[in-house]
């Protein structure tokens, strides 16, 4: 199993346990693959939900560059919603599945075809 494949259980796992959410194995592959080499670094994988550089990057490059949505309140709001699901508590709010997260909150899973 590659390190990719390990990585993608670990954040199948994270959902369940911490959204009660079972990931669509094709679709959490597809937003993990699109994170790139960010997965691999124990800072860049992480989302400081706390940081509003860190809310910033992820409603620029994500939600408007990736996944092509309009600038917006509602982008901040939805932000704040998959926050909130993923456990305010929790430190380690993987990249992949916050984003995983939002393109199911946005009805963007099309995006990653």
């Amino acid at each position: 199993m590659s390190a990719k494949d390990v990585l993608i259980v670990k954040y199948a796992a994270d959902l369940k346990e911490k959204c009660g959410i079972t990931a669509d194995m094709d679709l959490l592959t597809k937003v993990t693959i699109g994170c790139g080499p960010s997965i691999y670094n124990p800072d860049s994988s992480i989302i400081a939900g706390t940081q509003q550089s860190e809310i910033a990057t992820v409603k620029n490059n994500f939600l408007i560059k990736k996944l092509g949505l309009k600038d917006g309140p509602e982008l901040l709001k939805g932000i704040e919603a998959v926050l909130e699901k993923y456990g305010q508590s929790n430190k380690n709010k993987y990249r992949a599945v916050v984003y995983y997260l939002l393109a199911l909150h946005f009805g963007r899973e099309s995006v990653f075809g």
